[in-house]
């Protein structure tokens, strides 16, 4: 489909609306509305035009992210990979945030490198800089 010219947003089941706006605000976004909508919404917009919707109705019972951390692997989305100019001024500055790198930095044979965190709620965040040409 030559119509598709980029992703509109991507959708995290979260189970706090302020703790998730904590989290993701240290990251650059920034809250734009919600809740709104039956499930509900909160919408959350980065400079770089990167928006994310928080769903709002995680079972704050479930501590486990099932599609990363139970031994079947159920289909499903497991994490968004953002972009970035300078992986270790991002990587310092998540230290200096305090959160948790989970993996890496890893880089791959084509120069590209990468490394994980998880949000409040388990959920997998990548940061990847693509490699220099």
């Amino acid at each position: 489909m030559k119509e598709i010219f980029g992703i509109n947003h991507v959708g995290i089941r979260v189970t706090d609306l302020a703790e998730a706006r904590k989290f993701y605000e240290q990251l650059g976004f920034e809250f734009l509305a919600g809740p709104i909508g039956s499930e509900p919404v909160a919408i959350m917009e980065h400079a770089s035009g990167v928006n994310i919707n928080l769903i709002l109705n995680a079972d704050s019972g479930i501590t486990e992210n099932i599609l990363m951390d139970v031994p079947e692997k159920y289909p499903g989305y497991t994490h968004i990979a953002l972009d970035v100019t300078d992986i270790g001024a991002i990587e310092t500055e998540i230290k200096t945030l305090g959160i948790e790198i989970t993996e890496g930095p890893i880089t791959v044979p084509d120069g590209g490198v990468m490394f994980f965190i998880r949000d409040q709620d388990g959920n997998v965040i990548e940061f990847h800089q693509r490699p220099s040409k």
